[in-house]
């Protein structure tokens, strides 16, 4: 079983798709920088809050609590009902941002394969003729005979 093991994390395939995560995750931290650090604080300032992830609606406030009702992690922290609307849009747009890029990188990569296989169809020797043109060459010569 082991040595089975080891060819199948041999295989291009699998050492492939295990790069692939890894800068998947690596990109995926990139655009949550991004979105948190530079297009949240701009969405923030133009609907009124230099935060967008305090933007929440409280629910219900733990048993003991007396810290302040306008801050989102000290709630969070204490457990309290609530629903984080501004922590749910932030992510939607990580999502867009990130699901936007991939297109535009698999756009890419197909139109660079589709103009590879013009290039091998247009490089490609031309064939000869095909059995039915020599077949009809074949019989014409064989007509022509006395």
């Amino acid at each position: 079983m082991l040595s089975e093991f080891k060819k199948f994390i041999a295989k291009g395939n699998v050492m492939d798709l295990a790069v692939a995560v890894i800068i998947g995750a690596a990109f995926g931290a990139i655009v949550k920088s991004l979105t948190d650090e530079v297009i949240m604080p701009v969405v923030g300032a133009i609907f009124g809050g230099a935060d967008f992830s305090n933007y929440f609606i409280l629910l219900d406030t733990p048993e003991g609590y007396e810290g302040p009702l306008d801050n989102y992690l000290a709630l969070k922290e204490a457990g309290a009902a609530m629903i984080g609307y501004g922590a749910f849009i932030t992510a939607v747009v990580n999502f867009v941002i990130l699901a936007f890029i991939i297109f535009m990188l698999v756009r890419t990569a197909n139109k660079i394969m589709e103009a590879t296989k013009e290039e091998e169809t247009a490089a490609a020797p031309p064939q000869g003729p095909s059995e039915t043109d020599l077949l009809k060459e074949i019989l014409e010569e064989l007509k022509k005979r006395p």
